[in-house]
């Protein structure tokens, strides 16, 4: 069974960074898309960024020259730099990946950018 754990949330004040992981666990053949996802209270959740297997990145307009999304396949982690953080950025942050043509989320990690 195919998990995923995200952790690196937390506190920071505004300007400051954080850098997210998401780890994958389990029986895992092959690696698809990968992908960080946020959610403020009452709202959506919206995409922050992707990055494709071949390390084809996308990012939301919101998060452009703040954040940098990566992955590291030998480790089954994917990350996110957040840096230049705003209040705006304060949401739940959920790792989304496709492993064995199926796709995978986390359980979700708090950040709050608050002074």
């Amino acid at each position: 069974q195919v998990q995923l754990v995200e952790s690196g949330g937390g506190l920071v004040q505004p300007g400051g960074s954080l850098r997210l992981s998401c780890a994958a666990s389990g029986s895992i053949f092959s690696y698809g898309d990968m992908g960080w996802y946020r959610q403020a209270p009452g709202k959506q959740r919206e995409l922050v960024a992707t990055i494709t297997s071949y390390r084809s990145t996308n990012y939301a307009d919101a998060v452009k020259g703040r954040f940098t999304i990566s992955r590291d396949n030998a480790k089954r982690t994917v990350y996110l730099q957040m840096n230049n953080l705003k209040p705006e950025d304060t949401a739940v942050y959920y790792c989304r990946a496709t492993i064995d043509l199926s796709v995978h989320w986390g359980q979700g990690t708090q950040v709050t950018v608050s002074s």
